[in-house]
């Protein structure tokens, strides 16, 4: 019998996923169970969302490819899935509107998928408070008191992506306070990874530290995206590094390459572009 007081858990990465690996998909393994371990969480679906071409990462082939690999790997889960919407935008998101994108989906799956929608979140926690001037549907008098809470969508990343918050005019500092104050990160801490000591070093993370989880990884797993695509222009094997069917349809679609790897070379990463002009006005 499940509990009623636990808390559901939504979780959600973003990233390139250029290709999946099986490190991506074992990510959502290891949060899972340590939310369940927790004796407080419930994880009742995992999502991943690539981002879309107009991140202009180096060597990011097209969204189209990212996002069918994806659904291929998730194929036989039956709790992670693959969303693209994020990926079928035509300009770069920041994360926070992805988080905000899927927490209002929760709040209204039937309302119009669009940015608009995506209201931001201003507070965690199992109980909904109706805020002022939400300009929510206002709830018939007949409908059930006892309704269902809106599970939370937290971040799902790795060490690097947590790190990441340093690089100047990656993220934006608001950005990052909403995300680990409203939603809350899960981080995959690698063994030898200075996780903790950068988030010390962070006021921002420290002053939300209750709400940012850290999950060791205790069997070690160094695969990366970025050495599956080193390995493939090489003509070595990428056997059990990802799934057969992603390995299946990269080798028919001949999609990683020395050429392919060029692809926005020398261009700015869209967050740069944006935060450092941004920063400029």
């Amino acid at each position: 019998m499940e509990d009623p007081d636990k808390t559901e858990v939504v979780l959600l990465a973003c990233g390139s996923f250029n290709p999946i690996t099986n490190m991506h998909l074992r990510l959502f393994e290891l949060a899972k169970d340590y939310f369940h371990e927790t004796g407080k969480y419930k994880v009742i679906k995992g999502i991943i969302s690539p981002v879309g071409d107009a991140y202009k990462k180096k060597g990011l082939i097209s969204a189209n490819h990212r996002v069918t690999m994806a659904k291929l790997a998730t194929k036989n889960s039956d709790w992670v899935e693959v969303d693209d919407w994020e990926s079928s935008q035509s300009e770069w998101l920041e994360t926070l509107k992805v988080l905000r994108y899927h927490h209002q989906k929760l709040l209204s799956p039937d309302a119009t998928n669009s940015l608009q929608n995506a209201i931001p979140l201003t507070k965690p926690g199992r109980k909904r408070k109706q805020e002022p001037n939400r300009h929510d549907p206002v709830k018939k008098k007949n409908q059930s008191p006892d309704i269902k809470s809106v599970p939370q969508v937290k971040l799902l990343c790795g060490s690097d992506m947590l790190e990441s918050f340093g690089i100047p005019n990656l993220w934006k500092s608001e950005d990052i306070t909403e995300i680990v104050k409203n939603y809350g990160l899960v981080c995959i801490n690698r063994a030898g990874s200075s996780v903790q000591k950068f988030i010390y070093e962070s006021d921002i993370l420290w002053r939300h530290k209750n709400n940012i989880h850290l999950v060791e990884e205790w069997i070690t797993n160094d695969i990366s995206s970025t050495k599956i695509r080193r390995a493939l222009r090489r003509g070595q094997s990428i056997r059990y590094l990802v799934p057969d069917v992603v390995q299946a349809y990269i080798e028919k679609n001949n999609l990683y390459s020395p050429e392919s790897e060029d692809r926005n070379a020398g261009v700015v990463l869209a967050p740069l572009q944006k935060h450092a002009s941004d920063s400029k006005n």
